[in-house]
């Protein structure tokens, strides 16, 4: 089945002027300093919120270094 009508270019366009991505703006872990992804864990202290921190040694999250 086909639409009725066609859809202009223009109209198309303003359409898609709502669909460009935003770039990730990393925060700031207050147990290293280093930056990271909102909702993520930090890579060396294995910080993720006030009350959790994650340590998985085979990925080397959270494990002190030698």
């Amino acid at each position: 089945m086909l639409p009725a009508l066609r859809q202009s270019h223009g109209r198309t366009r303003r359409r898609r002027s709502h669909d460009a991505l935003t770039g990730v703006k990393p925060t700031v872990c207050p147990l290293s300093g280093t930056s990271k992804q909102h909702h993520r864990v930090a890579r060396e202290s294995g910080y993720v919120r006030p009350g959790l921190r994650i340590s998985v040694p085979k990925l080397g999250i959270g494990v002190e270094k030698d």
